[in-house]
């Protein structure tokens, strides 16, 4: 769900993904984790499906279309539901590359090379998604 716009696109990125695992299984060397290797296919898939889908919706980064936050103070649990449903209301670039980055741990210039974009523009969109979040943050708060 970190890379869909819906639960619909998230399972079609899962069943391809899967798709790509059984139909490639032979390209696996052993070397490295199979873990590895499955996560690499899934996060290509999701690009894919991002790079297929970039012409068909825009977006607008004050979407009206904002989800409900159910807590702003809580748990640790709570706090963790909260800022995903924050990032997932990411416009679809932005959140993207905060999630190669922020989360999967992947370089500026290894999501340079997935996503088929300059580092600048990885950094770019990863500090702007960086203060969209911020601001969303400090609404909460007041």
């Amino acid at each position: 769900m970190r890379y869909a716009n819906t639960t619909l696109e998230a399972e079609d990125i899962l069943q391809n993904g899967f798709v790509n695992i059984f139909t490639k299984y032979h390209l696996y060397d052993g070397k490295g984790s199979l873990e590895g290797w499955i996560k690499r296919i899934m996060i290509n898939v999701a690009i894919e499906t991002h790079r297929k889908n970039k012409g068909k919706a825009t977006e607008s980064i004050d979407s009206n279309e904002s989800l409900q936050l159910t807590s702003h103070v809580g748990a640790d649990q709570t706090a963790y539901k909260d800022l995903m449903t924050l990032v997932q209301q990411l416009p679809t670039g932005y959140r993207t590359i905060f999630n190669l980055y922020a989360i999967e741990g992947y370089s500026h210039k290894e999501i340079a090379e997935m996503m088929e974009i300059s580092e600048g523009n990885s950094k770019s969109q990863l500090s702007r998604a960086r203060q969209w979040l911020q601001n969303r943050l400090v609404k909460l708060t007041y």
